[in-house]
């Protein structure tokens, strides 16, 4: 797969960056608030420009360092900076309304010492024909300027086709041949190591990882690549319920948090070994099987438990003894400080993506029942046994069967759970929730 080529935008906090990346991506990928600083981390998107494939990255902006109402400033600074190195164009982002400050004149100047193709925008300019207030972004230094509005869309056009004309030349790449990358969630309560554990499946901090709580606002779209197969990592803000959320833009975080689970393929919920499971990850576990995706559990932190204290086994125990539900999740042991194992969830992701996307034939299905039916035939809530005529898959991801009785037929709880695993052993589903509906016949 062609590595495709980088736009980064940058830019002081509140110009409007995280905006126009929404309307260049053409749709809503990065949280805009009235708030400065809610955007952190860098995110990332594919993007089609005027015909070429290109990754778009919004950044946290260049955050004064010395800004104690950041708790992060440092770090979000060094994020842009990362992001701007990294990109084969760079897009600075300045603020129509507010004015040309003293600090992005500097900015841009440490800019251009990047030697990469640099485009100016002026956002916030509602008409074609700015005023003569505009003149004084040319101080700058650079002499074509694109004076748009990301908001309402006003000159997007002209400012695309100059940012592809600075990209380097297209490497060529049959879009029929190209493997769609396998979309990886990693879900979980707030702090149990979801960004340290993106950082090492990276390979690099692509990520703000620290101590705090809620320290992930926005959802991180991360492309990897090992070997030939491509993923995309998203690394989710932490759930939790939203009284518990400290301001208005962490709120957000959790609200994406919950829609980032309906865009991706697989998800990993991510347990902390050293308090596992709590009822915050019952919840979000309760999330994850209600949306169908297929499942990877990742205990984190394992380098804190000591070396054979707890087998692979007493592990499943302790974490399906609370998340019962769940039991037909494979479970890792992991350490995203030390690298042990985080390999693995690459592997168990592929897996249970292709387990899920597995169908079966309806005369397998009906040999399955047949033998069902001889050894232990499915229980209504009433205790009595009862007769599936015969079953049809109806559809993957997750696995759906049509099963055909009686217009009475309905199972008791536990044997519906009891056909559920056996026809999950039969055919391999493994990591995939079930879903069973009756048809009357």
């Amino acid at each position: 797969m062609a590595e495709r080529p980088r736009i980064a935008i940058v830019g002081f906090p509140n110009v409007g960056k995280s905006t126009l990346f929404n309307k260049l991506a053409r749709r809503r990928i990065s949280l805009v608030h009235s708030l400065p600083g809610m955007t952190r981390d860098r995110v990332g998107a594919a993007v089609r420009m005027q015909d070429r494939e290109v990754e778009l990255v919004d950044t946290g902006g260049f955050i004064d360092e010395k800004d104690g109402a950041e708790p992060l400033a440092v770090r979000v600074h060094e994020m842009a900076w990362q992001a701007a190195r990294e990109a084969d164009v760079l897009l600075m982002l300045v603020d129509g309304r507010r004015g040309l400050m003293p600090a992005e004149k500097g900015l841009y100047q440490e800019l251009k010492r990047l030697d990469k193709p640099l485009v100016v925008a002026v956002n916030k300019i509602d008409t074609d024909r700015p005023g003569p207030e505009t003149a004084e972004f040319y101080r700058l230094g650079e002499k074509t300027l694109h004076f748009i509005s990301a908001e309402h869309k006003v000159n997007l056009d002209d400012l695309e086709r100059d940012l592809i004309g600075r990209l380097p030349p297209s490497a060529a790449e049959d879009p029929a041949t190209a493997e769609r990358p396998l979309r990886l969630a990693i879900i979980g309560r707030t702090n149990v190591g979801k960004s340290s554990l993106a950082n090492r499946l990276c390979g690099q901090a692509r990520l703000i990882v620290s101590e705090l709580p809620g320290t992930t606002r926005d959802s991180i779209d991360v492309l990897i690549r090992r070997g030939e197969r491509a993923y995309v990592l998203v690394d989710t803000a932490g759930i939790r319920k939203l009284s518990k959320t400290g301001d208005e833009r962490e709120s957000a975080g959790v609200i994406k948090s919950r829609k980032n689970i309906e865009r991706a393929d697989v998800l990993c919920l991510l347990l902390d070994a050293s308090e596992f499971p709590t009822r915050q990850d019952a919840a979000v576990a309760q999330l994850a099987k209600d949306s169908g995706k297929p499942l990877v559990v990742a205990v984190n932190k394992w380098d804190l438990v000591r070396e054979g204290a707890l087998g692979e086994e007493e592990v499943e125990r302790m974490v399906f003894a609370r998340l019962e539900f769940i039991r037909y999740a494979p479970v890792l042991t992991v350490s995203a400080l030390t690298g042990k194992r985080v390999i693995k969830v690459l592997d168990a992701a592929e897996e249970v993506w292709k387990a899920g996307s597995r169908t079966v034939g309806t005369a397998e299905l009906n040999r399955f029942l047949d033998g069902v039916h001889r050894s232990n035939s499915p229980m209504n809530p009433s205790g009595r046994r009862f007769r599936i005529k015969y079953m049809t898959q109806a559809g993957i991801l997750p696995p759906t069967f049509r099963l055909y009785a009686g217009r009475q037929a309905v199972f008791a709880p536990a044997s519906a759970r009891h056909f559920e695993s056996r026809l999950r052993e039969a055919f391999g589903f493994q990591g995939s929730p079930i879903r069973l509906f009756f048809k009357g016949s």
